[in-house]
């Protein structure tokens, strides 16, 4: 699950599954992002990730919930994950670049580790929640080559899409 990727700027990015000592820099990378990604990311103003969130964040199975970071210069500069909803073949699936990062197909490399994970792990839909004016990872969701449905409820939309184990291949990044 580790992998180092090239950015459509040229950076070589570190993408791992996030470990619990990624704490501090979980924490440190929450801090340096823009209010409008918080916002995007928690759909509240939340600029500190708080001891309980930072462990919840930190600490996952692999199998049911995982998380996986975007390192470049040896800081956190995007985490994926999912969370699979209980006793279900589903998981939600969230998002956050830094700003510096964003549009450089660190999501969607992230998407795809995470799409190959959890078909490992028995789950074949995933969905998300996004704001409806966060166009670039809507449009992500719909490049994905899979079968996307969206739902729309005030200012949310509700994002839905099988996964299959032949997956396509996700644009993005080079090796």
């Amino acid at each position: 699950m580790t992998r180092h990727v090239v950015t459509r700027r040229g950076e070589r990015i570190h993408i791992r599954p996030i470990r619990p000592g990624d704490d501090v820099g979980l924490a440190v990378f929450h801090r340096g992002l823009s209010d409008r990604s918080v916002y995007r990311r928690f759909f509240s103003v939340h600029p500190v990730l708080s001891p309980p969130e930072i462990e919840h964040f930190t600490h996952v199975d692999y199998m049911d919930r995982l998380a996986l970071v975007a390192e470049h210069g040896g800081l956190i500069v995007a985490v994926g994950r999912y969370e699979r909803t209980p006793a279900t073949s589903e998981a939600e699936v969230a998002f956050v670049v830094s700003d510096e990062y964003q549009h450089q197909g660190i999501g969607t490399v992230l998407l795809e580790q995470l799409v190959d994970a959890a078909l490992t792990q028995g789950i074949t839909v995933l969905t998300a929640q996004t704001l409806a004016e966060n166009h670039a990872v809507l449009a992500m969701f719909r490049k994905s080559g899979f079968p996307v449905t969206t739902t729309t409820e005030s200012e949310t939309v509700s994002v839905r899409f099988p996964i299959q184990a032949t997956a396509p291949q996700l644009p993005g990044f080079s090796d």
